[in-house]
Parts: structure tokens; C-alpha cells; sequence
């Protein structure tokens, strides 16, 4: 109270520094195209945390910290040749592509000041905020061990620092050709080598038919493959989480690290999909049109388990040297879903005696997702059983993204003038709780409509000016209810699909060389 005596809003104020450079050569080899590139990203991600304080060091506690933060750099390597090959008994030369791939990534966590995650050893009195569930320990020792580090997001700790990489080696071929005059097969098929998954071999064929003039139909069957991210194998961090309308200071781990692994952590395993699709494609004299139908089944997601924050598990952290935790989560797998849907896209483009051109498309997205499998409750040796995956993280999947979407876009240009105008509705999103009561519901938000402008003008072949607004008229997602923003502090769900930062107006320049 002596340093905020009317109360404080902790700030995440991140530098951000995000950089990429890429180069590529195309030249021919005898009968193949050949295409080569070399590309290299790279971002990091620096946290202050000011407007706050570290409430375990007590009255002398600073207000601004420097609390670490994380770096990922990717550099990949492709080389790709292609080529038309003459097969007696096809409508048309077979398309022969093979490519190669290399890729490099690295991560890596940097610790903060020691006063950013640091305890002090300062005690909140019984009774007081942030002491109204103590430990037997606490009610014997008169109050509650303050949180550590810096409120709202704790620094990183040297514990928590990493350097990690991987390397990943992928080659393909595809193969592609008229079967008939009517008729368009292809057929692909991707290996790929993980320096710490092993390795993975996934496919696709597809084809296309052409039952009359503007008139086929399409269809494909792939698998897919994805390793889990070297951030989601060795992220470690903590940060202050809302659940059911109380902050909680939630510790993340690594799911090897012991604590995930007395409450049930396993390494994680790579998720795997397969993916069938069949759709029909329209051309009238002007206008086409497209209608995809699709399922998509996505076996052992890697999701983060629910904050688990029982009295158990906090004398569990305690036990283990994490004074002031409220609770833990890590990444786990064993979530499949299903995903199905339509997507329908209608194009109409004219041209008028002026020389200018309107573009008018149209865009429908009809899905659904079902949760089919979620991990199982683990039996603890020394801890009750902890539910990782509880109804709001379900919910979540199958109700947190709009059923349906629509929007509609208009493109003009004459000349050095250009213009686009676009309505984009998004349907109802529920934000669900894992135990919803009258005060603190599942929350429906109801639908929205967002309304881009953007207007340009070349100056010239090389300099192209724009300016813009993305919501022009700063549409907001339905406010939370008292019951889901008890601390006046969210007053939007997480989940609304088009954020809630309201109007963004923007002017690009964009000049070539």
C-alpha cells in the first residue's frame, strides 16, 4: 500500500525485434527448371514489466524490471527441380517436381534481473488479498509467503534458461498429368528426418474432373505430420492467469521437467492428421464459383493442460522450493479431433470501357469441431488425480472459433489508382468456463461485422503509397459480464476471433529496387 496506495494495473511492455533475410537463384539443368533459395528468420522478445512491483521483497520492492525474455531463429535451405516428361498413354507430358529441404532452429530463454523472480520472504497477512486459502504451513507461520518476482509476469529464472536446436532434413516428389483429356491426377509424397523425432513419411493424391465445359469436380486425400515446437518442449516461464475471475500466478514447465511429471507429464509425441476433401468448381462467362467440402482429423494435439491449482498441488510446489506459486500447467498430448466444413468462394471481375476494373468476391465458411478423445485422468502416487483436460479447454475447441464466416470484398483499380473495400462477418463464439454458475457464465458472444478500407497509388513502377483502416467504424466483441471481470482488468474474452483492439489505421510505402 505504501508504494500504490490506490491500487495498480501491472504492463507487459515487450521489445520486440523480428528480422529476415532470404535469397534465391532459378536456372536450368538440361530438362529441368530448377529453383534454389537460402532463408533466414529470427525473432526476439525482451519483457519489462513496469507499473508493478515484487510483493515479496515488501516496501523497497522496485517498480520496473527487466525480466528476460526468449529468442527463436530458423534458417532452411530449398532446392527444387521440375520437369515435363513424355508417357506413352497420357493426355498430356507427366510434371515431375522433387525438392529438397534443410532446416536449422534454435531457441533459447535469457533470465532477468534477480529481483524479477526473486522471494523475499515478506508475508501477507491471514485474511488479507492474496492470503484467503493458506496452507496448514502458512496459518502456523501468520500469513502467506508473497508471490515472487514481479507482478503479473515473473522474470525468467536461471533455472528456466535454455539453449536448444534441431535439425530437420525433408525430401518430395510429386507427380502430376492428364489421365485423360477430362481427367487430372497427382500424386505426392514427403519424407522427412528430425534430428529429435526420427523421422516421417506422409502423402497426397488428388484429382480433378472435368464433366463439362465450366463444369468439375476435385477431390484429395493427404496425411500430415508435425513435431513438437522446441518452444512447447522447453518453454518455462510464469505469469499471472485469471481463473474464474482470480488471478492466479500459474508456473509452466517443460513437460519432462519433475514437477509435470509427478502430476502426470509425459515427453510429448508429434501430432498426425489426415485430411479428405471433395469440391466442384463452376465457370460461367464471367463469374466462377467453388465449393469445397472437407474433413480434417488431427490426432494427439499438443495443448497446454488445464492451471491446476488445488491445495494439493501448492503444498506440492512448496514442497518443492516454489514459494508464492499458485498453481502449474505444461504441454500435454492426447486431444483428437475432427473438424468438418465447407468453404465457398464466388468471384465476378469487370472491366469497363474506361480502363478500369472492379473485382467483387464473395467468401462462405461453414465448420464444425468435435473433441473425440482427451487424455486420461492419471492415477498420482502421492497426489489426488488431476483432470488435464477440463470442459472449458474442450469447449474451447469446439465453440471458441466461429461455426460460419462470411465476407465480401471489392477491388478497384485505374490506372495508378486502386481501391478495396471489405465486410467480413464473424459468428457467435462462446468463451465457456470450466465451472460456469450465475455470476460467472459461459459467456456467447454474438456476431460481428468488421468494415476495411484501403486506398493506393503508384508513383511510378517502383514507389506505391497506401493508406488504410482495418474496423473502421472500431467494433468491439460483446463486453465480459461483472462475473468473468471481477478485477476490471479483462474486460474482453481471449477468445473474441477478430481481437479487441478496435479501429487500426495504417500508410505503407513500399519502394523496389
Amino acid at each position: 500500500a505504501s508504494i500504490y496506495p490506490d491500487g495498480f494495473l501491472p504492463q507487459i511492455a515487450p521489445d520486440v525485434t523480428d528480422y529476415a533475410l532470404s535469397a534465391g537463384m532459378r536456372w536450368g539443368l538440361g530438362d529441368w527448371d530448377m529453383d534454389a533459395s537460402i532463408g533466414f528468420g529470427a525473432n526476439e522478445m525482451m519483457f519489462t514489466i513496469q507499473n508493478t512491483l515484487n510483493r515479496s521483497l515488501g516496501p523497497t520492492s522496485k517498480t520496473v524490471f527487466d525480466a528476460g525474455g526468449y529468442d527463436y531463429d530458423q534458417l532452411v535451405f530449398n532446392i527444387s527441380g521440375v520437369r515435363g516428361v513424355e508417357v506413352a498413354g497420357l493426355a498430356s507430358p507427366l510434371n515431375v517436381a522433387i525438392g529438397l529441404e534443410a532446416r536449422r532452429e534454435s531457441y533459447s530463454i535469457t533470465a532477468g534481473e534477480p529481483d524479477s523472480y526473486r522471494n523475499g520472504g515478506a508475508r501477507i497477512p491471514l485474511g488479507q488479498p492474496g492470503c484467503t486459502g493458506p496452507t496448514a504451513a502458512e496459518t502456523a507461520a501468520g500469513g502467506c509467503l508473497a508471490a515472487s518476482g514481479s507482478q503479473v509476469f515473473l522474470g525468467f529464472s536461471p533455472s528456466a534458461v535454455v539453449d536448444e536446436s534441431r535439425e530437420a532434413v525433408g525430401a518430395y516428389i510429386d507427380l502430376e498429368a492428364n489421365i485423360t483429356d477430362k481427367l487430372l491426377a497427382s500424386a505426392a509424397i514427403r519424407a522427412e528426418d528430425y534430428s529429435d523425432f526420427g523421422s516421417n513419411v506422409s502423402g497426397k493424391v488428388a484429382g480433378r474432373y472435368d464433366i463439362a465445359d465450366g463444369f468439375a469436380i476435385r477431390t484429395s486425400y493427404s496425411t500430415g505430420f508435425r513435431a513438437p515446437s522446441l518452444q512447447q518442449q522447453f518453454f518455462s516461464g510464469t505469469a499471472t492467469n485469471f481463473v474464474a475471475g482470480r488471478p492466479f500466478d500459474i508456473f509452466t514447465f517443460p513437460a519432462t521437467n519433475p514437477i509435470p511429471t509427478a502430476l502426470g507429464g509425459k515427453p510429448l509425441d508429434s501430432e498426425e492428421s489426415t485430411n479428405f476433401s471433395v469440391g466442384a468448381v463452376f465457370q460461367f462467362e464471367r463469374a466462377s464459383l467453388t465449393i469445397d467440402t472437407y474433413r480434417i482429423e488431427i490426432d494427439n494435439r499438443v495443448v497446454l493442460s488445464e492451471n491446476l491449482t488445488s491445495a494439493a498441488v501448492r503444498n506440492y510446489l512448496i514442497s518443492q522450493g516454489l514459494p508464492g506459486g499458485d498453481g502449474v500447467r505444461f504441454f500435454i498430448n492426447g486431444v483428437d479431433t475432427v473438424t468438418k466444413g465447407v468453404d465457398v468462394v464466388f468471384n465476378y471481375p469487370m472491366s469497363f470501357d474506361d480502363g478500369g476494373r472492379l473485382d467483387l468476391t464473395a467468401t462462405a465458411n461453414f465448420n464444425e469441431t468435435v473433441v473425440t478423445r482427451v487424455p486420461a485422468t492419471p492415477s498420482l502416487p502421492t497426489l489426488p488425480p488431476q483432470i488435464l483436460f477440463d470442459r472449458l479447454n474442450r469447449l474451447t475447441f469446439e465453440q471458441g472459433t466461429p461455426k460460419d464466416k462470411f465476407a465480401v470484398s471489392a477491388n478497384w483499380s485505374k490506372g495508378d489508382f486502386g481501391l478495396t473495400a471489405r465486410a467480413t462477418r464473424y459468428g457467435q463464439v462462446l468463451s465457456p468456463q470450466n465451472a460456469p454458475t450465475v455470476a460467472a457464465p459461459d459467456f456467447l458472444m454474438s456476431s460481428k461485422t468488421l468494415v476495411d478500407l484501403e486506398a493506393r497509388y503508384n508513383f511510378g513502377e517502383r514507389v506505391k503509397l497506401a493508406i488504410g483502416a482495418d474496423n473502421v467504424f472500431d467494433v468491439y466483441p460483446d463486453p465480459l459480464p461483472a462475473g468473468l471481470n471481477t478485477t476490471g482488468a479483462t474486460s474482453f474474452s481471449n477468445l473474441s476471433p477478430f481481437g479487441r483492439s478496435g479501429r487500426f489505421v495504417y500508410g505503407r510505402v513500399t519502394v523496389g529496387f
